[in-house]
């Protein structure tokens, strides 16, 4: 456990950063459209990552074919991930988004053991459906349901899902041979020119290249996309590729469901939204959740609980 424990405190760590980051996504939206928003905040993340490398404080060992090996990854997350989450939220409202991306744990631990050969017991599988009808709880009791007319949204936001769940797949094999840093940039690189070749084009396109550049003339936005770009991009990314270097994919997953804890704390704490007994009841479950599935761990049982035979005297 004491091996383990950096990886859980990264865990918490980004789950912490995401569940305050939805905060300020509202702010970066007020004053831009999501694909210029992503394109800024991928722009400062990949910046903020170069500068160190450019003048040799970071030292990084990446070569071409290694790029193309890490590229899979840095296409699930944080391309289509954050992509289709933006066009999935074009029709579908952010509590739809909620419940259907707390299905990425199931995902997880589905995708895992088909392909990694991670084992789970059935008391951690209970523990990941626990932990994710806690979410949908809290959602449902707040009055939100799932619109099955809006096909379309609802399709790209379970992709989303869906993509996350394989980045965390994907990541596993690769921390044992790129070192979390390594990872990291080529996402974050990637991310950059995603977004940033999206949106310009974009305007290109229209004509309103000045548009582009509008948004930072707001105080409010430059804030909330240094906040984005620095910690829920690049510290994320960073911490999640540790974790996953230490953690298996499925018990790491499950943390994600803290941000939404998390989001909702944060609601409470500075929004002034209301606490139901529901938010406690959900709280409850998605925490007995996480620990179920981080320690109801079979093989973690078995070696703690090992006891060395004593030989019979012939």
């Amino acid at each position: 456990m004491k091996s383990k424990l950096p990886a859980y405190v990264a865990a918490f760590i980004n789950a912490l950063i995401i569940g305050l980051s939805f905060l300020f996504v509202k702010i970066a939206l007020e004053s831009a459209n999501p694909i210029d928003a992503l394109a800024h905040r991928f722009t400062i993340s990949f910046v903020v990552i170069l500068i160190p490398v450019l003048f040799g404080l970071l030292k990084l060992n990446i070569r071409l074919k290694d790029i193309v090996s890490i590229l899979p990854l840095a296409i699930f997350y944080p391309t289509l991930f954050f992509g289709l989450q933006v066009f999935g939220l074009v029709s579908s409202s952010s509590s739809e988004a909620g419940i259907i991306l707390a299905l990425s744990p199931i995902f997880t631990v589905l995708l895992a053991g088909f392909f990694l050969k991670e084992h789970t017991s059935v008391w951690q599988k209970y523990s990941v459906l626990l932990s994710v009808t806690g979410v949908i709880y809290i959602f449902v009791m707040k009055g939100t349901s799932l619109d099955l007319s809006n096909f379309k949204g609802l399709a790209l936001l379970v992709l989303s899902a869906l993509s996350m769940a394989i980045y965390s797949v994907l990541a596993r094999p690769l921390t044992k041979k790129f070192k979390p840093m390594e990872l990291t940039f080529v996402m974050l690189m990637i991310g950059f020119i995603v977004f940033n070749g999206v949106s310009v084009s974009k305007h290109v396109w229209n004509g309103s290249m000045h548009e582009y550049f509008q948004p930072f003339t707001s105080s409010a936005f430059v804030l909330s996309t240094l906040y984005l770009g620095v910690l829920s991009s690049l510290v994320t990314s960073l911490m999640s590729n540790f974790a996953l270097s230490r953690i298996e994919a499925s018990k790491m997953s499950v943390f994600s469901n803290l941000s939404t804890l998390i989001s909702m704390l944060a609601g409470i704490l500075f929004l002034q939204e209301e606490l139901g007994y529901y938010h406690i009841i959900g709280a409850v479950m998605i925490l007995a959740g996480v620990l179920g599935v981080n320690f109801l761990d079979p093989a973690r049982r078995k070696q703690t609980g090992v006891t060395k035979a004593i030989p019979k005297e012939s």
